[in-house]
């Protein structure tokens, strides 16, 4: 690998590529440090020690959250518009023929309708999240609210919401110009940039840094196991006849993955799971005062109960049988082989073979989903081992930061491979 990253800083093309993608991380961080004019920097740091749930939106944020900076919401309403887009394809039938009869031009008609969805969300957002940043105890914000502060008010939600269309754009520079998914890329430096503080804080615990250590070279080694994993179908083609010459007659296979939703499931399930204990937390008892069932709420669905890892298990794995048939029904696999004279052997054509896929997709997504489970809620599992709730890189963040190395190093195997270097992964 590393005679691979030699051979593609000596390739004046890919160096810049490289380059070009560091000096863009370089300045998604300074902007991650521009805070948010009428910050609390005390007050906000107290509030994220005791919201460990806002934690999850500063993965998103590439870590520009925890300062409240401009582009604190990150990339975040961007991938909410697009799990909402793709959902929609599914389940609207114009968008759907619009995917999959509209061409490239249909489907650069949807990526401007995702980017288009993802202002109001990123405006909703912003003054959700300046709102909770208020109503915090100590307030961060001081100087907000639409009837008591309406120019300030809205100048945080202009001010976040611009952060949000400027993080896109940094990301889509480095999709076109640099190395690796632009999105994706950000979220991933986000990541990363934390993991020395988290080292340096466990240095005072020699054994708890050399537990996590282990649990996480595990737990990357499971991921790769399971993203790289696939079902191969073997699908046989029909000779055709054209003219005077044959086609077809040649054998392939489809790969279906064992994790084919990502880590999307995640973003569903800890999406919904903090609605509960934040609606609630505006109907609980005030301390001193007899507690009434929104108490209870607010306790279960809170980090340090198990009914809300058991709730995020059952989730995980729910969300993703979900998606993955979503996205699998987009694809029609069955309907395409059809119409291309390709077959499974001993599967006919048409109903049977959907019926064939759907059950092969279902068996392996099985155990992908019990192992999304299980890499969410592993802070739970580990917390009573070592009394803490910190480690390295958060389960979410290992499934992100393995993801995009590996989509990363894809990429520049197709560009090595294209140049002639061969032998990049022994």
């Amino acid at each position: 690998m590393l005679d691979a990253l030699k051979n593609a800083m000596q390739l004046p093309d890919l160096r810049n590529k490289i380059l070009f993608t560091l000096g863009i991380l370089v300045v998604y961080r300074l902007a991650a440090h521009i805070p948010v004019p009428g910050v609390d920097p005390q007050a906000l740091d107290t509030l994220f020690r005791a919201n460990q749930l806002l934690g999850f939106l500063d993965l998103f944020s590439g870590g520009a959250l925890s300062n409240f900076s401009i582009v604190a919401m990150g990339v975040y309403p961007y991938i909410t518009a697009q799990i909402i887009m793709q959902l929609a394809i599914g389940i609207v039938p114009q968008l759907e023929r619009l995917w999959k009869e509209g061409g490239e031009a249909g489907r650069a008609q949807i990526t401007r309708w995702t980017y288009l969805l993802t202002v109001p969300l990123a405006a909703l957002q912003a003054f959700a999240q300046a709102m909770m940043l208020t109503q915090s105890n100590p307030p961060v914000l001081t100087n907000f609210g639409l009837q008591t502060h309406p120019l300030e008010t809205i100048s945080v939600i202009i001010t976040l919401t611009a952060g949000t269309i400027f993080a896109i754009w940094l990301g889509q520079l480095i999709t076109e110009q640099g190395i690796g998914s632009g999105i994706s890329i950000i979220i991933f430096g986000g990541i990363v940039a934390g993991i020395p503080q988290r080292i340096g804080q466990m240095l005072e615990q020699p054994l708890t840094l050399i537990f996590f250590t282990v649990v996480t070279i595990i737990t990357i080694v499971g991921i790769i196991l399971v993203q790289e994993g696939h079902r191969r179908v073997p699908v046989q083609y029909g000779k055709r006849v054209r003219g005077t010459k044959m086609y077809g007659g040649q054998g392939t296979h489809i790969p279906l993955r064992v994790n084919s939703s990502g880590m999307i499931p995640l973003i569903f399930a800890i999406s919904i799971l903090i609605f509960p204990g934040v609606i609630a937390s505006y109907f609980a008892a005030p301390p001193g005062q007899p507690e009434n069932i929104a108490n209870w709420i607010v306790n279960a669905f809170n980090q340090n109960s198990p009914v809300y890892w058991i709730a995020y298990f059952i989730m995980v794995v729910g969300f993703t049988f979900f998606y993955t048939d979503v996205i699998f029904r987009q694809q029609n696999l069955a309907e395409v082989l059809q119409k291309q004279g390709g077959f499974i052997p001993g599967i006919r054509p048409g109903k049977r073979t959907e019926e064939y896929l759907n059950g092969v997709l279902q068996r392996i997504t099985l155990v992908g989903a019990l192992f999304l489970g299980l890499v969410a809620i592993l802070p739970f599992l580990v917390r009573d081992v070592t009394e803490t709730n910190a480690m390295i890189i958060t389960s979410t963040g290992l499934l992100i930061v393995v993801g995009v190395v590996l989509d990363t190093m894809k990429q520049l195997q197709a560009q090595l491979v294209m140049r002639h270097y061969e032998g990049f992964i022994k």
